[in-house]
């Protein structure tokens, strides 16, 4: 993405720039997504790319939107993240570097993952075919 902070800062609210540009972290059960049931896709919030389908999305308890795979494994970029004096794999989106959440391996069938992944880093596309 070539938006210039500026850009982004007019563009986003300030908890997705606080997400997608700082690395930052929105608090659990009070965020869009954690508890979000609607069949559709979960876009990246600054690149509109496709990362995560509700049919990959479940209960992790955590608080957080937990998807056990993403759309297409390509737009995701796995980092290792030592900060907070721990080591966890970070995952952000290819396209636009966006700070997405983190990756555990903790998750259900059948990847055993689960990518923990904040709201402010989203944006829900409803499926068009719902009650059809």
């Amino acid at each position: 993405m070539n938006e210039s902070e500026e850009e982004l800062r007019n563009r986003l609210t300030s908890d997705q720039y606080h997400v997608t540009c700082n690395g930052g972290t929105e608090p659990p059960f009070d965020n869009a997504y954690w508890d979000h049931k609607e069949k559709g896709i979960y876009l990246d919030v600054i690149s509109g790319v496709p990362l995560f389908s509700s049919t990959a999305k479940f209960d992790s308890g955590t608080g957080w939107p937990s998807f056990f795979s993403p759309i297409d494994p390509d737009e995701i970029v796995e980092v290792t993240d030592t900060s907070h004096g721990m080591v966890r794999i970070e995952v952000r989106a290819k396209t636009s570097g966006a700070h997405l959440g983190h990756l555990f391996p903790d998750g259900p069938p059948p990847t055993g993952l689960r990518y923990c992944i904040n709201s402010a880093a989203l944006r829900f596309l409803p499926d068009s075919t719902q009650g059809d």
